[in-house]
């Protein structure tokens, strides 16, 4: 069983920064994959990015990469997402996600890649 918990979210300005944390709890050895995933109103739970435990390996959707990065901290069991340049559609709800083994022929941008989620941070940027 593996908890996940987010943390960081709030209200920024347009073009300003927010650092969400994702702190886990119980069989963290048992995460291969960690993802960040956003819900905004009106839209399906959108894929936001993913780091691949093994090797920190990084993955980003496209409208993401260069403004978000995404990061582990081992000795706090925490995944954390950098956001830079945030911009009023980045408002959402963050989720953080984690998948306990490798499901081959299938994307880290699937929601049904992750066996955890987190009950998630809002996250809201005001223009």
């Amino acid at each position: 069983q593996v908890q996940l918990v987010e943390s960081g979210g709030g209200l920024v300005q347009a073009g300003g920064s927010l650092r969400l944390s994702c702190a886990s709890s119980g069989r963290t050895f048992s995460s291969v994959v960690m993802g960040w995933f956003r819900l905004s109103p009106g839209k399906d739970r959108e894929f936001v990015a993913a780091l691949r435990w093994s090797d920190s390996s990084t993955y980003y959707a496209g409208s993401m990469k260069g403004r978000f990065t995404i990061s582990r901290d081992n000795a706090k069991n925490t995944v954390s997402l950098q956001m830079n340049s945030l911009k009023p559609e980045d408002t959402a709800v963050y989720y953080c996600a984690s998948a306990t083994y490798y499901r081959g022929g299938f994307s880290y941008e699937g929601r049904s890649y992750y066996d955890y989620w987190g009950q998630g941070t809002q996250v809201t940027v005001s223009s």
